[in-house]
């Protein structure tokens, strides 16, 4: 292999949730169709890999619909489940399906509804030798164990950038890297949200992380990926994203409270429409098949 400068490298993987944001005074009200003169607000917390796009879908929204207010929120696709639990939420915004123990508690909580899941996006590392740099108990500690020469890393150390424990791409990363039988290696260095992890590999020459697709920069170098060793090595794009064939694809999601009130319903609509699809395609995610971009 030929040698390398620095190498700042950036696995792209796919994965939702926002926070629950204060309920707001005078006529508003939460998803429903407000008294003559009023707005309605929506509700939408959770994935931090999903804020930048929730919110520009919000106030592209606004736009066509100014008597409509959306408030978005991050912190984590676990928080935004749990605030959909605890019914305070019109959506959760979540880069991960919800897990079975999430959607009983739910389904409990709201008198036997369950909540509706709708994919709004997609998004998209040989996965042994991520397993083997990430995992407990795995072997590769050094760049050029992998066979790369990183001339802009002295100690020749990877270093491990991951996510906190409750995002929905670290959940996502451990199970479609590590399995279900494997935890993380301690040792790596966890930040709250992609764009954190896109600005420390950037800073960090012997540094490798996972995030999002549409935070990637050109400080940042993504990696081809195969599923098995010896198979021809995939980047990550639009077109392998939607076929499959990058190994770490993954679809975003929203989640209701069972079925959405109308003026929820209205923007998951718009959302899946030809102009919501469009901006997932400028921020930088993966528009789903069929909404001709």
């Amino acid at each position: 292999m030929q040698p390398i400068r620095s190498v700042h490298v950036f696995l792209v993987a796919c994965l939702v949730c926002v926070t629950a944001a204060c309920s707001s005074g005078g006529n508003s009200t939460s998803g429903s169709t407000p008294p003559a003169g009023g707005t309605t607000t929506i509700r939408i917390t959770g994935s931090d890999t999903m804020v930048n796009l929730v919110q520009a879908w919000a106030e592209n929204y606004k736009k066509v619909h100014p008597d409509v207010s959306i408030q978005v929120a991050g912190g984590g696709s676990g928080v935004g489940i749990a605030g959909l639990i605890d019914g305070i939420l019109d959506l959760a915004a979540s880069s991960r399906e919800i897990e079975p123990q999430e959607l009983e508690r739910a389904t409990q909580k709201h008198g036997g509804v369950k909540p509706k899941e709708y994919t709004v996006a997609l998004d998209a590392i040989a996965l042994e030798d991520l397993a083997e740099i990430y995992g407990d108990g795995g072997k590769i500690e050094k760049w050029s164990q992998l066979g790369v020469k990183n001339t802009g890393c002295d100690s020749d150390t990877i270093v491990r950038v991951s996510r906190q424990n409750n995002s929905g791409t670290y959940v996502y990363f451990r199970e479609a890297v590590l399995g279900t039988k494997r935890e993380y290696k301690l040792g790596s260095i966890d930040q709250s949200g992609s764009k954190d992890v896109v600005m420390l590999v950037s800073r960090t020459p012997c540094a490798i992380g996972y995030s999002g697709m549409a935070y990637a920069t050109p400080d940042v170098k993504t990696v081809k990926l195969s599923k098995v060793k010896g198979q021809p090595p995939v980047a990550p794009s639009n077109e392998t994203a939607t076929n499959k064939t990058y190994p770490l694809a993954r679809r975003l999601y929203f989640y209701s409270p069972g079925e959405p009130k109308p003026a929820v319903q209205q923007f998951l609509d718009w959302v899946m429409s030809t102009d919501g699809q469009k901006i997932v395609k400028d921020i930088g995610f993966v528009p789903m098949p069929g909404s001709g971009n």
